[in-house]
């Protein structure tokens, strides 16, 4: 199977008590089958990450941001995964946003965005840790514990 290379932006949503907002996903080739990730997604052509993590933070729970208001990325990694049948190698840079909370608006997803996300809700690194639900990125307890 060919392995699709993409570079990605993600932002870490993040309330006063230290919570991120997650957005729960499925895998149109794999019903049944969940995770929650925080919100964010490919980049398009010419597009720095901080622009692609504002766009998509934008389109997935409705919040408008400056590009430059989320400064520099927070963390960086490889990940690699399955979606819709293909295979993704993908470098993703996350970028940390603090809110006093946000009421999540899907107007902007698009139509498979509108299908594969079914839910959102904050979560602590404590309830991450306690859950038997797959979280992503994996390491996102210890992240959100070193930036408080």
């Amino acid at each position: 199977m060919t392995v699709v290379e993409r570079r990605a932006a993600r932002v870490l949503l993040v309330d006063p008590a230290g919570r991120a907002l997650l957005l729960q996903g499925s895998d149109p080739a794999r019903p049944g089958t969940t995770w929650w990730f925080t919100p964010g997604g490919g980049l398009e052509p010419g597009e720095s990450a901080a622009q692609g993590a504002a766009r998509e933070l934008f389109e997935e729970v409705g919040l408008r941001v400056d590009p430059d208001a989320l400064g520099e990325s927070f963390h960086q990694e490889l990940t690699e995964f399955s979606y819709g049948g293909r295979r993704y190698s993908q470098e993703q840079e996350f970028f940390v946003l603090r809110v006093p909370g946000w009421q999540v608006d899907t107007a902007g997803m698009d139509a498979e965005e509108k299908a594969t996300i079914t839910a959102h809700r904050w979560w602590s690194a404590d309830e991450i840790e306690a859950s038997a639900e797959s979280v992503y990125p994996v390491e996102l307890p210890g992240l959100l514990r070193r930036m408080s």
